[in-house]
């Protein structure tokens, strides 16, 4: 009889992310909050370190590194500096690493969630220009800093100088879901989704003005649900600003809706493509860097520039068989995104042998 595999140790897992969900709506905090919850359930020990409060009921440890006062993302870089990992097997940052030069753990991964050089190429404004670049600067530094550079798509590779592996983001496809056969969920009339903001590179005034312009006369008893809290009182005949959901409640805004939008100028990846795929709900999108990476290219939604956004709207809400069809091709798509096989992945990248990272202390 053969030898019966071994048993594998659980790991001792320190994650570093300067956001969660209990304290702001950037998607690379509920990412860092779904997968520290994926690694908890399997066994790990997980401590999230991070300015943000716990998630009520978050089956993680949680490591309140405060701050206050102007500059906070920059000086959270030097507070976690401060840290003590020497009980953790990996220290996983989701940012602000970049002065971590002296080996804290057996392995230091980084995964970067996009470029904010890109970023700086479409956001407005001198000051926030200035911004982005300054935190482009350090994600150079971070991928020489760390073991392991993971990005989230290929194309991210353009903009860091060592990456070795691409791990997308992940979408818990337990809680996202398409309706069941025959449901009721679906609305009754065409609904439009958007999950973003109002302003900046979500567009989702763009988006509202596009509605207006080109898809109510077409038609007319289309709505917008508009999943965003800096929406105005009053945006629009026909559009509802529903703010922040609940995880249920926004799983079961995909479920109900006929197409999905999200037209932003940039998106490293893009969480709420994969969860509205996930949710079997047609995508179209502006062809951003995650568009076309979570879309395969266009051949699982919608890419349209934003200029004719509106008639690509109108258009699928008309053609109930095009709708199915991206349906059934994102659903497919999605499953490349699923939480398990992220998961997955980053375990088998934590247990790598030593010899494919570095070795020895850096001062």
């Amino acid at each position: 009889m053969g030898e019966a595999p071994a048993v594998q140790e659980p790991l001792r897992i320190a994650m570093l992310s300067y956001y969660l969900p209990s304290g702001s709506k950037i998607g690379v905090g509920f990412q860092a909050h779904e997968l520290a919850t994926e690694l908890a359930s399997r066994g790990h020990q997980v401590d999230v370190f991070s300015d943000c409060p716990p998630v009520p009921g978050a089956a993680y440890g949680h490591r309140h590194v405060a701050m206050s006062g102007s500059l906070r993302t920059f000086r959270f870089a030097s507070a976690l500096r401060r840290q003590d990992y020497t009980g953790y097997d990996v220290v996983h940052a989701h940012g602000d690493d970049y002065w971590m030069w002296r080996r804290r753990a057996g392995l230091h991964v980084r995964t970067v969630h996009g470029s904010c050089f890109e970023e700086a190429r479409h956001i407005r404004g001198a000051k926030e220009k200035l911004r982005m670049l300054m935190l482009g600067l350090t994600e150079v530094l971070a991928s020489v800093v760390a073991d392991r550079v993971v990005v989230v798509s290929p194309q991210t590779r353009r903009w860091v100088p060592r990456s070795h592996d691409v791990i997308p983001n992940g979408v818990d496809t337990t809680r996202f879901t398409p309706a069941p056969e025959g449901d009721a969920a679906r609305a009754d009339h065409p609904v439009i989704l958007f999950v973003g903001t109002w302003h900046g590179r979500k567009r989702g005034k763009d988006l509202a003005a596009a509605f207006q312009r080109d898809v109510r006369p077409r038609v007319p008893g289309a709505e917008l649900w508009m999943v965003t809290r800096d929406a105005p009182a009053d945006p629009g005949e026909g559009i509802r600003v529903l703010g922040r959901l609940s995880d249920e409640d926004l799983a079961d805004a995909y479920r109900r809706a006929w197409v999905f939008c999200l037209p932003s100028s940039y998106e490293g990846f893009g969480i709420p493509y994969a969860e509205a795929m996930a949710s079997g709900l047609p995508v179209v999108a502006t062809p951003n860097v995650g568009a076309r990476y979570v879309s395969d290219e266009g051949r699982a939604a919608v890419l349209a520039d934003l200029d004719g956004l509106g008639t690509a709207l109108a258009d699928l809400l008309e053609d109930a068989p095009r709708r199915a069809a991206l349906s059934a091709a994102g659903l497919e798509r999605s499953r490349s995104f699923s939480l398990t096989a992220v998961a997955d992945a980053y375990e088998r990248l934590y247990r790598e042998p030593a010899r494919t990272v570095h070795t020895g202390d850096r001062t």
